[in-house]
């Protein structure tokens, strides 16, 4: 009995996937520990470093993000035409320049000249690395590859928060060498997809481009729930949560920062095994499942507000862990069907349109929800479950519009007759 549950568990937790899938997934890794690093302390650096005024350091921090959401529609384009490999390692490069200059920006024009170079290269590497994650992952595999880098990615900006707090202890100088070392993580990850990555192969090119994309309605329906959803499961837990807990309840800067350590463990621990339930399931009810639970966080968080600090703080762990399940099933869908949807020559633009709408959803997070925080705390989770409720019940309307071959997360290695999968699930979407 013992010996058939430790089977059952290691199969739940072993991904295999292509050598060149396990060197992107490296990458990742030191990506996000580097930018986990810098990560808590780009506001606090560029104020008590270099002794910016607050709103200078904000507007510095903000034009990272900013500019994403202008590179990245461009970046689709060029990674259709240039390659998903190129674009990645440029975008890197252009990431590490960004950061390095920071480290030394003495003045706030140098600082934003940085930060701009910075917000580019942010633009152009999420659809671009998405884009060749679809290139090297075959269409029956691509949630678990999408699994691994989401475990990557936490595990990197876990541990990097750890070194980065023990590097900035040491004041400006320690400033200096965590952004240098989050430049460094850039260019190293840069030079690990020219060396160790091989060039992906770009179908000929179509006329046509966005027009494609904005013709496609349940990839545009997908794009906008993916807004809806970003914003409560990622931009509120992220930004507003934490202010609500410090104003509403009393919580401690310790309690967030265990509530943060303990969704980024969540993740790290359920997204494979959440990846791997999912096979053979619908798309469309997974990614409902992840808005509810964002709907079933976000109430506990209201509830957290009636009760007294010790429950209070209870409350909260459980609602960041529920989010924490809610992530792992909302990404196992997402990435993987926008490949899928996507046909091929303008996978590019795809990626572009999906990285634009986390993006705004980020956006509109912190924008709309400070407000709603101002004026009733206890409303700004309620609209925050009313938005994932009706994200959840877009995303149940939206699987008869999904083509049927791709409406079920696809089960690897399975038998002859499901290992005809991956073909049909490539000429289910095709260009006009």
């Amino acid at each position: 009995m013992r010996h058939l549950y430790y089977n059952k568990v290691g199969r739940l937790v072993r991904v295999e996937l292509p050598r060149e899938l396990w060197v992107v997934q490296a990458g990742v890794f030191l990506n996000y520990l580097g930018w986990g690093c810098v990560m808590p302390f780009e506001v606090i650096y560029l104020h008590d470093g270099r002794g910016f005024s607050l709103g200078i350091a904000g507007l510095v921090v903000g034009v990272v993000t900013g500019l994403a959401v202008v590179a990245a529609p461009l970046a689709g384009p060029l990674i259709d035409r240039v390659g998903s490999r190129a674009i990645a390692a440029a975008s890197l490069v252009a990431l590490g320049a960004g950061f390095a200059g920071l480290a030394f920006a003495h003045t706030p024009l140098q600082a934003l000249v940085a930060a701009a170079a910075a917000g580019i290269g942010n633009g152009g590497l999420q659809p671009s690395q998405s884009a060749l994650l679809a290139s090297l992952a075959p269409p029956e595999i691509r949630h678990r590859a999408s699994a691994v880098s989401r475990v990557a990615s936490n595990l990197g900006v876990g541990l990097g928060g750890a070194l980065g707090g023990a590097i900035a202890a040491y004041g400006l100088n320690g400033f200096v060498v965590l952004f240098l070392l989050n430049a460094l993580t850039y260019l190293l990850y840069a030079a690990i997809l020219l060396i160790g990555v091989r060039d992906d192969v770009r179908p000929a090119p179509v006329a046509g481009g966005y027009r494609i994309v904005l013709r496609d309605r349940p990839f545009i329906r997908l794009a906008l729930i993916n807004v809806a959803v970003i914003a409560v499961g990622w931009g509120v837990f992220s930004w507003i949560v934490p202010a609500y807990a410090l104003s509403e309840i009393g919580a401690g800067t310790r309690l967030i920062g265990v509530l943060v350590l303990a969704n980024a463990l969540t993740v790290v621990v359920a997204q494979i095994p959440v990846a791997k339930l999912a096979e053979g399931r619908r798309r469309a009810a997974t990614m409902a499942t992840g808005a509810l639970a964002f709907v079933g966080a976000s109430l506990l968080v209201a509830g957290a507000g009636l009760v007294e600090l010790r429950v209070a703080a209870g409350v909260l762990l459980a609602a960041v862990i529920v989010v924490g399940i809610g992530e792992c099933l909302h990404t196992t869908v997402l990435m993987p069907l926008v490949a899928d949807l996507a046909p091929a020559p303008v996978r590019g633009r795809y990626m572009a349109v999906a990285a634009l709408s986390w993006w705004f959803g980020l956006a509109l997070a912190p924008t709309l929800g400070a407000q709603l925080l101002s004026a009733s705390p206890t409303a700004a989770m309620l609209v925050s479950a009313g938005v994932a409720l009706v994200a959840a019940l877009a995303a149940l309307g939206l699987e008869h519009e999904i083509p049927a071959p791709i409406r079920l997360t696809p089960r690897p290695n399975q038998d002859a007759d499901e290992g005809a999968l991956a073909p049909t699930m490539e000429r289910a979407r095709t260009v006009a």
